[in-house]
């Protein structure tokens, strides 16, 4: 019988995050305090996050231990399983092979407790007692409550109002961790109560809901914030499923020449392709491919412009040099709430520009209907994030087929669908709106963003 699945033992599973900076052809462009204009120090951080994680943030070691303890929480699910995904190659009769890395299998079912419980560590090392976090579909959300519950920390959730009710069982998740869910925009905080007095009835983004959340954090002594994508660090701790994955293609006798994942922030994209696009910036594969997922109702790198931007719709973060839509922008309500937010990260951000890496969007239904294909192959029902890999992947499959290549392709399939129902009945049902590219409001947006 042909291996499907290719696992690892827990004493198999890396010991060491990999950080890309060292091997970057350009430094990374600083954040920048945006009342001076000059690059942000620890002592602009600090109020926000705990001294370890700002170290770690502008690292320039290629290798960062992984806290014993953090290792040890992460056994309750990882290493986790490399798949092939035999059935959806011979639906799609294509000579390709194809490999799925699935992080679904963690207890909030995403790949997110990677880094909300090495961040809930370092926090609680250094005494903090409460942390802050945005969420847009609740995956985040769900994994700093989970990580949060190991360490006694408590935790506050600002949730994207639109995802807050499209989601339910999400806020419930959180709540059953002991988690406090609020609604974002909410009239706790000025920034929400500012952004409810211009639009009552505004679905939140997760720039707002950033704002909410850090404003709350700077306000109590005992309080840090958690982001759980695009930072540096965030990044980092991610790393370790492109790591167990290249250790995993190795057992298979394979190596990936495409790799895909989707992308809102940039965490489970980097998080799976930077362990292989080192061995492109060291000097070898370099032919590999790695392909960017996003929809078109927030297409972020395909449309955006690269530039330093604010992360959050109230302005309260340094300035960050990224592909963005500019930071008031509010996409449409998509079903896929982890993707939409305005920029990406700085990191994945310098690799595309640097063209390193591609970019495609996908609109609701096409990923949808690859949802279910890969579904009814391979009996996962993946998040509406993931989906938009699988489309990708599906479209790359058929080329192959097409052009009679043999290409390993391998991607994260970064969540499950099972809080996501609620989508998939109105795909099913014909009832699933696609947004395109709202090109006037993005300009509109982007026409505000200040002249660095």
């Amino acid at each position: 019988m042909e291996e499907t699945k290719i696992t690892l033992s827990e004493k198999e599973m890396p010991d060491r995050w990999y950080n890309i900076i060292p091997d970057l052809a350009r430094p990374l462009d600083p954040p920048l305090n945006p009342a001076t204009g000059k690059p942000v120090g620890p002592e602009d951080l600090a109020p926000i996050f705990p001294m370890a994680l700002i170290k770690q943030e502008v690292s320039q070691e290629r290798w960062i231990e992984i806290p014993e303890e953090v290792r040890e929480i992460y056994t309750l699910w990882r290493p986790t399983p490399l798949y092939r995904a035999r059935k959806l190659e011979r639906v799609l009769d294509t000579p390709a092979r194809i490999y799925y890395k699935y992080e679904g299998v963690s207890p909030p079912g995403s790949h997110k407790p990677n880094t909300a419980v090495a961040q809930a560590y370092y926090n609680k090392a250094e005494g903090v007692k409460r942390l802050t976090t945005e969420t847009g579909a609740g995956q985040w959300g769900s994994a700093l409550a989970f990580a949060c519950r190991l360490f006694d920390l408590e935790c506050t959730v600002y949730m994207v109002r639109v995802s807050y009710g499209q989601k339910p069982y999400r806020r419930i998740m959180m709540e059953s961790w002991g988690a406090e869910v609020f609604p974002s925009p909410t009239d706790e905080t000025e920034a929400g109560r500012q952004i409810l007095q211009t639009d009552p009835q505004s679905p939140g983004s997760l720039g707002i809901a950033i704002s909410e959340a850090i404003e709350d954090a700077a306000k109590h002594e005992d309080t840090k914030y958690s982001l759980g994508s695009v930072l540096n660090h965030v990044l980092l701790h991610q790393t370790i499923v492109g790591l167990e994955t290249k250790a995993q293609m190795e057992k298979a006798g394979d190596y990936p020449d495409l790799l895909v994942g989707c992308v809102g922030g940039g965490s489970n994209f980097a998080g799976f392709a930077f362990p292989f696009l080192m061995d492109r910036l060291q000097g070898g594969r370099k032919a590999l491919r790695a392909i960017a997922v996003e929809p078109t109702a927030c297409p972020t790198l395909t449309k955006g412009i690269y530039t330093y931007d604010f992360g959050d719709t109230a302005r309260t973060t340094p300035l960050l040099k990224m592909y963005t839509l500019g930071s008031d922008f509010v996409p449409a309500p998509i079903h896929a709430g982890g993707l939409r937010y305005h920029g990406d990260a700085p990191l994945l951000c310098l690799l595309y520009h640097e063209g390193l890496m591609e970019a495609v969007a996908y609109p609701q239904n096409p990923i949808f209907e690859a949802a279910l294909l890969f579904a009814r192959c391979e009996g996962i029902l993946p998040a509406p994030e993931a989906a938009h890999a699988i489309k990708a992947v599906v479209d790359e499959a058929i080329r192959c087929r097409e052009g009679g290549e043999r290409k390993v392709i391998a991607f994260n399939l970064s969540g499950h669908g099972h809080f996501d129902l609620g989508a998939y009945e109105a795909y099913l049902a014909g009832k699933l709106q696609d947004f395109e590219y709202p090109e006037a409001k993005v300009q509109e947006s982007l026409a505000r963003l200040p002249k660095w």
